[in-house]
């Protein structure tokens, strides 16, 4: 039975590697959305991936590093709000690991579902809660702004992560040997 929680040699290697991955794409690979400072990001995509592969404790601290990084690279500073939100979007999305079975080989039309359903609801909660409340408590950024930002970014996220992260789970379990498949030979 998998651990939601279990922090294990491999979840630290792919927390190292998805960080790496994850400030890389979202450096380099997104699409600007109309709304300012919101674009449409893949690394959400990979985020959840990684997530639902290693759990939430990996999800989150690949988005949290991932992003924290980005911030400090490319702007100076870090945004703290939203690499707070990114790290909610990405530990929430971990609880798909409970269920999935992509490790094993398994990834299911009801596993997409499934993995969509609870990336849908952790992009609304980080995004249109935890982003735009942060904004207005630490840097007093317009009410309109934040939450006009949050739903842009909500909305945003999921399609990528429902596109990105759906495609990869089916591939990556597409790739793995199902449980109990290899025989020997006689």
């Amino acid at each position: 039975m998998k651990k939601l929680f279990a922090i294990t040699t491999k979840t630290i290697v792919a927390t190292g590697l998805g960080a790496a991955l994850f400030m890389l794409l979202f450096m380099y690979v997104k699409v600007p959305s109309g709304i300012p400072e919101t674009s449409f990001q893949v690394a959400y995509g990979l985020g959840g991936f990684f997530a639902a592969l290693f759990g939430p404790i990996a999800g989150g601290l690949i988005a949290f590093i991932g992003h924290a990084l980005n911030d400090s690279i490319q702007y100076g500073s870090p945004w703290w709000s939203w690499i707070i939100a990114s790290f909610v979007a990405c530990f929430l999305m971990g609880i798909s690991y409970k269920f999935l079975r992509a490790d094993e080989g398994e990834f299911s039309g009801k596993d997409a579902l499934l993995f969509n359903l609870i990336q849908i609801g952790a992009n609304v909660i980080a995004w249109i809660l935890v982003a735009p409340v942060l904004d207005i408590v630490i840097y007093k950024e317009p009410v309109n702004l934040v939450f006009a930002q949050g739903a842009t970014a909500a909305l945003l996220n999921s399609i990528a992560t429902g596109v990105v992260g759906t495609l990869l789970l089916f591939a990556y379990a597409k790739a793995r040997p199902k449980k109990g498949s290899l025989s020997t030979e006689e």
